[in-house]
């Protein structure tokens, strides 16, 4: 890693601190202005409204000539269009703020790096719509695409920070509902433990750019609204069964207060049956994907996601074609 690039990404992300709580309006504004400043691959990527499970999206197709190369590798290849397959991507913010057009960056890269196109969910926030809202979203949105015919081992739930943490909790409502599971789980820097019980929430304080354990409590009530935080679909790091759950691959910079949050997942996940990769990166900010084309490691990070999804979808779709249906899979 440069250490001028980190330097640099320090210097975006620290901000003095301010005199009390901001408003909820002072919060979306300033992340809005934050992530306008992050590059998005407009010219391998093209946008468009629309909306899934009676809620907005934006739907992000890969231009023609984008996604993998016939290799595998991603990068920029031959084909046209998206490819066989759909990432369903939930955004960050702390399900307070953010929106489908602040985590295009992220969705930008994913979608220019496989050829997969993507639908990014405008799920309701709090305080306005509080716990349980946004899983209620979410798991709307899923089944609008099962409803709608895409099989399920061709849909991938990612998502990054609070909606990192919807994918899994996307994925423990839709087993609980009886729904099949997708191919796979992709989660940058998960939030998915609203004990904040974490090690790391102590000894990150200070390390972590971005959050404070004031900031982090300050928007968990703004959700919460008074319900348990010990709540499976709210501290699925340390409360739920995730027997059933299918392959994920959790990012995670080191220098997160949240860390743990993913740490504790996988160690759980792992228990529990899924197989599970956790990738941690030294020395970077929490979602320190966002940062491709200034930071060297958000872009090797996106290439090893990439490279996942593409893996998730080949292997879901091959089993699909060798081994007879089974009515009411969890897959």
């Amino acid at each position: 890693m440069s250490r001028e690039q980190r330097i640099r990404v320090d210097e975006i992300l620290r901000q003095p601190d301010p005199d009390g709580p901001r408003s909820v309006e002072e919060i979306r504004a300033g992340f809005r202005e934050l992530m306008a400043r992050m590059i998005v691959p407009h010219d391998r990527i093209r946008t468009s409204p629309t909306t899934l499970g009676g809620r907005p999206a934006l739907r992000v197709e890969p231009t023609a000539g984008t996604g993998p190369r016939p290799d595998g590798d991603s990068g920029s290849g031959s084909g046209s269009g998206s490819g066989s397959g759909t990432i369903l991507y939930f955004h960050g913010g702390a399900w307070v703020f953010g929106s489908p057009e602040t985590a295009l960056t992220l969705t930008g890269n994913l979608v220019a790096r496989t050829g997969l196109g993507a639908y990014s969910l405008d799920y309701r926030l709090a305080p306005e719509h509080p716990f349980p809202a946004a899983i209620e979203d979410t798991l709307s949105a899923y089944r609008a695409l099962l409803e709608r015919g895409e099989d399920p081992s061709d849909i991938v739930l990612a998502g990054d920070s609070a909606g990192g943490g919807l994918a899994v909790t996307t994925c423990l409502a839709a087993r609980d509902a009886g729904l099949p599971q997708p191919a796979g789980i992709l989660a940058f820097s998960p939030g998915t433990d609203a004990t904040r019980t974490g090690e790391s929430m102590d000894t990150k304080e200070g390390i972590d750019p971005i959050f404070s354990r004031a900031a982090l409590e300050h928007t968990g009530a703004l959700y919460l609204a008074g319900a348990d935080p010990r709540h499976p679909l709210l501290s699925p790091a340390v409360h739920a069964d995730l027997t059933g759950l299918p392959p994920m691959l959790i990012q995670v910079g080191a220098n997160e207060m949240l860390l743990d949050d993913s740490t504790r997942l996988a160690a759980r996940a792992s228990a529990a049956g899924v197989d599970v990769i956790l990738d941690v990166t030294a020395d970077v900010p929490h979602v320190f994907q966002a940062f491709a084309g200034v930071l060297d490691e958000a872009d090797e990070a996106l290439d090893r996601a990439a490279l996942f999804l593409r893996q998730r979808i080949r292997a879901g779709s091959a089993t699909h074609r060798t081994a007879p249906a089974t009515a009411g899979s969890t897959g």
